[in-house]
Parts: structure tokens; sequence; C-alpha cells
């Protein structure tokens, strides 16, 4: 493993697209961090980030967003072979903060009046939500959004808090033979549909991301568009976000500069950067930089992609199964950070690599990344303590 290294690379200018170096990286002695130019702001976030980097993780890239400015740490390795740190504008697979995309374009498609959030889903998708007791006539567009349908995860590790049943039909995808393997939407679904309902619509929330995949389908319904082009109409180009896109299919290797990531299996590190996320489709397929993600929500909260009703909508939660504590909105998580703020955001894993985001009160907005996935409680601690402290220190 190389040398932790934390770096203040640059601040770009608030509102401008014009981006100032501040200062150039550095490193001291070996397995100590460089002191950024601002020792109290950063040292308890440098000091997090190096611990996360010597708990296992190759590499990890703190993305701080603040009404003022931006700047962004670095510590690891974003290439084990080289040592090269991951690099400021480095884009990255966001796993599961694609839902939040998604759950944008169906609020917009509401606040349109082309879909009623109460409406039952098999008004939209006539006879897709059937079998083995799944029933689209008594799940709601909301339930899908907020996890509260019932219907089953076509994904083995769709909860990493439980153990997948061997003789279940559900994907293992953090496999090297699944890595070039492609999926069709209704492919997802057709799996989830051959398993029994977990429970009744309405009773609980259970984070499943079949739950997604079939608002991507319904997306498509009712704009007659691929899900990813009406993401990208709707909110990537409107945003101006542009290391953000949705890989068209078949796609496995990500556009632009980009760290490798990494995956545990059997106890052997792997390169597992390229990989044909279909089977993440709007679950989880979708690729950003941490300055990217930190605008799309910071805007979001704003109320620039969404009516105030919508947006409302969208935060009102319910307990989130996957976070103690925590609340689940309508493709979004609630939370409050140790030193007492509140924070907005939702966060995304897939192998390879894991980001955790939020924007907190005060407009601070950051994203953390690291190019491998925790690989138990401690590994994933070490980084809700990164985030928390930037959150806190931000």
């Amino acid at each position: 493993m190389s040398t932790p290294r934390v770096r203040r690379s640059r601040i770009a200018l608030a509102g401008v697209g014009l981006a100032v170096v501040l200062a150039s990286a550095g490193c001291t002695s070996a397995g100590t961090a460089s002191e950024p130019s601002s020792p109290d702001r950063n040292r308890a976030i440098a000091d997090a980030m190096n611990a996360a980097v010597k708990a296992g993780f190759p590499g990890i890239q703190v993305v701080i967003t603040r009404p003022d400015g931006q700047r962004t740490l670095t510590a690891g390795a974003g290439d084990i072979a080289t040592g090269a740190p991951i690099a400021d504008d480095s884009r990255v697979r966001i796993g599961s903060n694609t839902k939040t995309f998604v759950s944008v374009v169906v609020l917009q498609l509401v606040a349109e009046g082309k879909i009623e959030l109460d409406a039952p889903v098999e008004r939209y998708l006539p006879g897709v939500v059937q079998g083995n007791g799944n029933d689209g006539n008594r799940i709601s567009v909301r339930q899908l959004l907020q996890h509260t349908s019932g219907l089953p995860d076509y994904l083995a590790s769709g909860d990493p808090s439980r153990t997948p049943d061997p003789n279940s039909p559900q994907l293992k995808v953090d496999t090297e033979a699944m890595r070039t393997k492609h999926f069709e939407a209704a492919d997802l679904v057709r799996i989830a549909m051959s398993m029994p309902p977990q429970f009744t619509p309405g009773a609980k929330a259970v984070y499943t991301n079949t739950n997604y995949v079939l608002l991507g389908m319904l997306i498509e319904r009712m704009t007659g568009r691929p899900a990813g082009d009406e993401i990208t109409s709707r909110i990537i180009d409107r945003l101006g976000l542009h290391d953000t896109y949705y890989p068209a299919s078949g796609e496995s290797v990500i556009r632009g500069a980009h760290p490798e990531g990494y995956h545990v299996i059997d106890g052997k590190r792997v390169d597992f950067t390229d990989l044909d996320p279909s089977w993440g489709g709007t679950a989880g397929a979708m690729i950003s930089t941490g300055a990217d993600i930190n605008r799309f929500f910071t805007a979001l909260l704003k109320g620039d992609l969404l009516p105030a009703a919508q947006l409302a909508q969208m935060k009102q939660t319910v307990p989130f199964d996957r976070m103690p504590g925590a609340g689940y909105g309508l493709g979004l998580v609630h939370q409050s950070s140790p030193c007492g703020k509140e924070v907005w955001g939702h966060g995304g894993s897939i192998p390879g690599f894991e980001t955790r985001n939020g924007v907190a009160t005060g407009g601070a907005a950051v994203t953390v990344t690291v190019n491998q996935l925790p690989t138990d409680e401690a590994t994933s601690a070490a980084v809700t303590k990164v985030l928390d402290t930037a959150l806190c220190e931000g």
C-alpha cells in the first residue's frame, strides 16, 4: 500500500466554471499526511482519511463544496500498481446514488401530471408486477420510491447485512463471472417476480433494488424514451454535470480519468474497474464525480430541480432499515451528524467503489469516495468517520 497522502488540491469559484489552483500535492514522511494550508480546518479530516487507508482501503477522496468554494482531499492510491492518488476530477461508479436521480425524474413527471404518486403500479406497468404473491395492483408508485413495496430484491447482495441463500435465484454479482454479463430491466424484474414478497405492501420499509428498476421502466413507459436519456436531459444537462452520465447499453469502461476500483473475492483483492453495470440499471449504474454529486444534491435541496410540493414529498421519511436513526424519503436519506447538523443525501455501493455523501445544515456538501467496498464493520465505520468528520469540519 502506498504512503498515505492528503492534498489540498483546488478551490472552484462559486457560481463560475473557473478553477484556481491554490496548492499543489504534498507528502511528508512515510505513514503521515501532508499538512494542508488550513491545518486547523483539515487536520481532523486528514486523520480520519489516513485511518481509513490504514484500515485497508487502497485510496480515498473527499470533496467538500461550500457556497464560498470547493476543496478536494485525497489519501492512499487510486492505482495500486503506480501508487498514483485518486485524481481530483476522477469519475467513479456511484451505485445507488442513481436512485436519487431516478426519483427526481419520477417526481418531475408527477409535477407534470403524468404520474400519480399513490396510483397502483399496475396502471402504468400492466402485468409486470405479478406472480408468487406479488401484485402491482396493491403497490403504489410512492411505495416503490420509498422501499415500502415489499417486493423481493433481485440481488443477493441487496442487503449486505444478510447472508444470501445459495439456493435463491437472486443474482450474485460480486464475482468475476458476472462482470461481462448483460441484463435488461425486464430480466431483473423476472428474477424478482420468481420469489414471494418480503412483506405486505406498506407494512414497513426494506431497501430493495427491484423498486428502482421498476421506476426506470415506468419512466420509459411514460416518456417513450430510455430512463438514462430522461436523466440526462432533465438533470445532467440542466445542471451542467459534465462528468456525470448514464452508461450506454453494454458499456463496461469508465470514460475519462478514473481510479482503479478493487474488490475482495475470497480474501484476494481483484481489479474490478471494468464491468457491465446493466444488473444495476436504474438502481445503480451511473457514473459521476464527487464534485458533480455535491452539485446535484445541493441543487436538488435548493429547489432547482423540483417544485416545492414534490420536494416536500421527497423529504417525508420512514425509518431506514440500513441505517438506525436515519429516515428514507423518496430516494433521499435524512440523518443527523454527530455534531448535530441535519444532513440529506444518499450514497452508493457497487463492486469497486463506494460513495457516501450528504448536504449539511449551512450549505456544505460532502462526497467521500473509496475505491474498494468495505469488507467488514470496522472498514465501513472508517468511511462513516470520514464523512461525519468532513460534514462537521467542512
